[in-house]
C-alpha cells in the first residue's frame, strides 16, 4: 500500500503550512505530513517554507531576521486558497503538541554550516521533549545540512530530496546515510525506483496532485506520495 503525506498540511486546500492545513490533512484521515523548517532569529523552529516572508505573510524580510514571538503573530493565508480566518506562522512545537501524526517529514532548506548546525540540534531537542524522535525523518537537498544530520544527530532518520538527476540521487542518499529519498515525481522511473528499494530506502514522490499519475506512481509501487490534496489522494489510492 502506498502510503500518503499531506504536502505543508494540505496545501491545496488550506494556507501552507498552517495549523489549520495540518489539521485539514488530519481530518481527511491522512496521518503523515511534509513541511519546512527556518529558525527565527531567537532560534525557535517555524513552520514556513521560503526564507522570505512575502509570498505567505506579505511582511518584508527575512524569517531570520523576525523573533518568534513577531512570526507567530504574522497572518500567513496570502497566495493560498481562500480562507476566512487568520492563519499565523505555526511554531514546531505547537504542531507537536497539536496534531497527532505518525510520521513528520520535516524539510530543512539550504543553510550555512553554522545554521545547519544550530538548525538539527533544535530538532532533535524538540522531537526528544516531544517523544517524536522516531516519528519524524529530517529532510533536504543540501549538503551542509545532512552531513550536520549525520554527524551531529545521527539518532534522527534523514533524508534526501532529490529535485534533479544530474548527480545521482541514489549515491548522495546513501553517503550521507539516509533512510528516505524524497524524489520529485519526475526522476521516478521504475528503474531508479527498483534500484533505490533494493538499496533500502524508503521512496517518496512529490507533489503528486493528479488522480491518474497517483495511481501510475502508486502501480510503480513507490512507498509514498506527498500531495497537496490527500484527501483527493486517499480516495483515489483506496479505490
Amino acid at each position: 500500500m502506498t502510503l500518503i503525506y499531506g504536502h505543508r498540511g494540505a496545501k491545496g486546500e488550506a494556507p501552507e503550512n498552517t495549523l489549520a492545513s495540518f489539521q485539514r490533512c488530519l481530518e481527511h484521515g491522512v496521518h503523515r505530513c511534509e513541511l519546512d523548517l527556518h529558525l527565527s532569529s531567537d532560534g525557535e523552529l517555524m513552520v514556513i517554507h521560503d526564507p522570505t516572508l512575502k509570498r505567505t505573510t506579505g511582511h518584508r524580510g527575512k524569517v531570520a531576521e523576525h523573533s518568534a514571538a513577531d512570526l507567530a503573530s504574522y497572518d500567513a493565508r496570502k497566495g493560498g486558497p481562500g480562507w476566512v480566518t487568520p492563519c499565523p506562522i505555526p511554531r514546531l512545537a505547537e504542531l507537536f503538541e497539536k496534531c497527532a501524526f505518525e510520521h513528520w517529514q520535516l524539510e530543512v532548506k539550504s543553510a550555512s554550516k553554522v545554521r545547519s548546525a544550530q538548525m538539527v540540534e533544535a530538532i532533535a531537542e524538540l522531537a526528544e521533549r516531544y517523544g517524536l524522535s522516531d516519528r519524524i525523518t529530517v529532510t533536504s537537498s543540501s549538503r551542509e545540512v545532512l552531513s550536520a544530520l549525520k554527524h551531529l544527530t545521527p539518532q534522527l532518520s534523514r533524508g534526501l530530496v532529490a529535485e534533479y538527476a544530474w548527480l545521482d540521487p541514489l549515491k548522495v542518499a546513501q553517503h550521507y546515510g539516509c533512510e528516505l529519498l524524497a524524489l520529485n515525481w519526475t526522476l521516478c522511473t521504475p528503474e531508479r525506483l527498483q534500484k533505490a528499494q533494493k538499496a533500502g530506502l524508503h521512496v517518496s514522490v512529490w507533489t503528486v496532485n493528479e488522480p491518474a499519475l497517483m495511481r501510475r506512481l502508486a502501480d510503480f509501487g513507490v512507498d509514498s506520495l506527498i500531495t497537496d490534496f490527500p484527501g483527493l489522494a486517499l480516495a483515489t489510492l483506496t479505490r
